[in-house]
Formats: structure tokens, C-alpha cells, sequence
């Protein structure tokens, strides 16, 4: 039942004779422009619930609410919504991304220290100032931990978006493995979805790095 890795070695091999490189390009697209529409839409619903408290009163209790749903529970109202093509993939990918980088924005906006505000208000700044000057820096740890957050469940949620009538995709290979009860490709489909998750966790850590390369913090 559990196959040795050279044999998932051999797999993985066997599979990139057969088109492997379609199957991690469509994942990775569908992961890319899920994570992009989620993230964009988050940062403006998260910055207003985080700077205004009537935002925050109409919006966040249905935020949190729908934040609890799990990701298959999407599936069957996204089929009837949207059909069986690439819509609802990236949709429901789009979901996944949407909540922690929201919860990031929204966070880090209201955690910013207010004594830095009123510092503000002091040299008499305008709004827009004061968010690029004060508000911006002071949320930033959190929206990149939000969007590091939410890329790794971009991932996550593209496994259950490839089973709405995929033809490609690393989540395709999984349920290929398992309706012709090959461990080795489940296995070898598990193993890429870890690498390049890590790939792109690495990116984004690398971009949180340099933006932030300004804090004097621990390290």
C-alpha cells in the first residue's frame, strides 16, 4: 500500500513522458489567478473593515461566518452557479485566498499604534498620508503574513477546485491515483504539491523580507 520512493521516482519519471508539465502548469495558473482575484478583493474589503468600524459591523460577522465553511461545501453551489469550467475552479480558489489576507488587512490596520495616529493628526497629515505614512507600514507584517496565509490555502483549495470535471492538474492526478488504485501517483501527485507550495511560500517570503527590511525587530 505505501510504495517505495524510488518507485515514486520512477512515477514521477513515467508521468512526465506523458504530459506531467500540463498538469503542474494548469494547477499553478488556476492557483495564480485564484490567489490574485481572492488577495486584490481581501485588501479592499479588509482595509475598509479595518478603517471604518460601520464596515466592520455590516461586514465582518458575515465574513467570519462564511470563513467556516470548508471547501467542498463550495463545490455543488459553484457547479450550479457556474458551471463545470474554469469559473468555478478559480472561484472557489479565490475563496481560499480571500480569508487570511482579509483577516491580515483588517488586523493589521486596527492593531496600528494609535499614539502613531495621533502623531499624525499632530503634524496635521491628510487621510491619505496617513495611511501611506502610518497605516500602510504599521499593517504590512500582517497583510504579507495574511498573503503568505492565504497562498499556501490557494493550494490547498485547488485540490478540491480540480475535482469539478478537471481534465488537468496535479488534483486531477489524485483522483486518477485513486480511482485506479495507484498509491504511487497519489503519492507522487502529493509530493509536487509540496514542492512547488514550498516554492512559492519561498517567494513570498523573500518579498516579505525586502519589504520589511526596515523593521527593527528580532531576527
Amino acid at each position: 500500500m505505501l510504495p517505495a520512493p524510488s518507485q515514486i521516482v520512477e512515477t514521477l519519471r513515467d508521468l512526465g513522458a506523458q504530459g506531467l508539465l500540463g498538469h503542474i502548469v494548469a494547477s499553478t495558473l488556476r492557483v495564480f489567478a485564484g490567489f490574485v482575484a481572492g488577495a486584490l478583493l481581501a485588501v479592499l474589503l479588509g482595509a475598509a473593515v479595518g478603517l471604518s468600524r460601520h464596515a466592520e459591523a455590516i461586514l465582518d460577522p458575515t465574513f467570519q461566518a462564511l470563513r467556516a465553511i470548508p471547501s467542498l461545501a463550495w463545490v455543488p453551489l459553484l457547479l450550479l452557479w457556474l458551471g463545470i469550467d474554469e469559473a468555478p475552479k478559480i472561484v472557489l480558489i479565490a475563496i481560499g485566498a480571500f480569508f487570511p489576507v482579509y483577516m491580515g488587512v483588517a488586523s493589521g490596520i486596527r492593531g496600528a499604534d494609535r499614539k502613531l495616529i495621533e502623531v499624525a493628526r499632530l503634524y496635521q497629515l491628510s487621510n491619505i498620508a496617513l495611511t501611506r505614512r502610518v497605516l500602510l507600514p504599521a499593517a504590512l507584517p500582517a497583510i504579507l503574513t495574511g498573503l503568505r496565509n492565504g497562498l499556501s490555502l490557494a493550494w490547498m483549495f485547488m485540490v478540491a477546485a480540480e475535482l469539478i470535471a478537471a481534465s488537468k492538474g496535479l488534483g486531477y492526478l489524485l483522483s486518477d491515483g485513486r480511482e485506479t488504485s495507484r498509491a504511487d501517483i497519489v503519492l507522487a501527485a502529493i509530493a509536487l504539491l509540496a514542492i512547488l507550495g514550498k516554492i512559492s511560500d519561498s517567494l513570498m517570503a523573500v518579498i516579505e523580507k525586502r519589504s520589511l527590511a526596515w523593521r527593527d525587530s528580532y531576527a
